[in-house]
């Protein structure tokens, strides 16, 4: 089999519906199978995937295990030599999936490629971006990051500076929506189990650059996606005190930069 579709979700049954609607509609590929794993499955998720979607192996859990755990499970159901990880609440669009299963075929040093992530407007989504730094969480979590030193440093982050518009290598892109292959992912390894929300996908692609691949973001493939920053804060005391969210991105953070402590950046183009 060529592709393998990992498509993730959690406790949204309508924007997965979508999701895999727009997939069997936009995808001309005939050599493809679709893997859905569901964080906290409720029963009407259950019986949406029994009754419309009877094709798709459906991977439920009781409990919010995590998107690296989601992917690593349907890893081991996938038979494709190339695997595509989505986000539930992903629109495909017309041949996108061709196009970054087209590119990295053609690219064999390209361990990960992820499309133009477009909000449901139209507008350009940030989905690439340079590596954190230490203060990077504290900039994009509090009102630090209004000022104006900190929304250079964040400028900086997000590729402010690039049009978004060509190809180019990137230190990381969004877990969204990265295409990669089977033979780079028994290279490299999967998602770091330690884990659980957030930094995932900086630590994955990170991981593809140690290990001699590139990171690509292709933007000639685009796709919709839904997407909100859940654990923003808007004050210091209400981001550390209220926002479970803030605290687990906090925590993922220093897990990443413990592992990573020492290790050289990756350079590429």
């Amino acid at each position: 089999m060529e592709l393998s579709i990992i498509v993730t979700n959690y406790k949204n049954p309508e924007l997965l519906k979508e999701c895999l609607v727009s997939i069997g509609k936009n995808c001309s590929l005939k050599g493809y199978e679709i893997i859905v794993a569901d964080c906290e499955t409720e029963e009407d998720t259950k019986v949406m995937m029994r009754e419309n979607f009877p094709e798709i192996k459906f991977l439920p859990f009781g409990e919010n295990v995590g998107f690296g755990h989601l992917v690593r499970k349907a890893y081991e159901k996938t038979k494709g030599e190339y695997i595509l990880v989505l986000n539930g609440d992903m629109i495909i669009k017309e041949g996108s999936i061709e196009k970054l299963l087209n590119y990295i075929k053609q690219h064999p040093d390209a361990g990960i490629v992820g499309p133009q992530l477009l909000n449901f407007n139209g507008t350009l989504q940030q989905s690439c971006f340079r590596f954190y730094r230490p203060m990077t969480i504290v900039y994009r979590r509090t009102f630090l990051g209004k000022l104006g030193f900190a929304k250079k440093h964040l400028d900086n982050f997000t590729m402010a500076d690039f049009d978004h518009k060509t190809t180019r290598e990137v230190d990381w892109l969004m877990g969204s929506a990265l295409m990669t292959s089977r033979a780079a992912v028994e290279k490299t390894g999967l998602l770091d189990k330690r884990y659980k929300m957030y930094l995932e996908d900086t630590d994955w692609c990170r991981s593809f650059w140690e290990k001699g691949y590139k990171v690509i973001y292709y933007p000639e493939a685009k796709m919709y996606h839904y997407h909100g920053r859940g654990s923003a804060g808007k004050s210091v005391l209400k981001t550390l005190l209220f926002n479970k969210l803030a605290w687990m991105h906090i925590s993922s953070a220093m897990k990443y930069f413990w592992k990573f402590r020492g290790r050289p950046v990756p350079k590429h183009n």
